[in-house]
């Protein structure tokens, strides 16, 4: 979602520094939320601006530039656990990480995370 525009802002602010009419009805004639409205002159009050904060973004994966290592290792050995393939990264790359951060990053990388029920050729199912 983009924020409100500047120039929104600013004429909202205008608004309500006129006195005319109060922030219930600047918000309808704007077509923003009261408590929109409010932030922002509360914010102007506060600092002499009211533009819009930067956004903020979550902290960066761990495993996020793991990705060849783990092609690498899920191809050489594709029924590892994730335990392993955690202790693999570890020891080529130096980077911790639990089995459900392991599970997550290979959901990324689409990648296979469970291993392959293989069973001889001349057995019989159920047996």
């Amino acid at each position: 979602m983009q924020p409100y525009s500047q120039d929104l802002r600013r004429r909202v602010i205008a608004a309500i520094k006129t006195g005319k009419e109060n922030q219930l009805e600047i918000a309808e004639t704007f077509g923003v939320h009261l408590s929109t409205v409010e932030k922002w002159w509360r914010r102007w009050r506060e600092t002499r601006t009211c533009a819009a904060l930067p956004q903020v973004h979550g902290p960066r994966r761990a495993l996020h530039n793991c990705a060849t290592i783990l092609r690498a290792e899920v191809k050489r050995q594709p029924d590892a656990t994730l335990s392993e393939l955690c202790a693999r990264v570890a020891e080529a790359k130096g980077v911790s990480a639990s089995p459900s951060m392991m599970c997550r990053e290979l959901r990324r990388l689409r990648l296979p995370r469970k291993k392959s029920h293989f069973t001889t050729a001349n057995a019989k199912p159920g047996a």
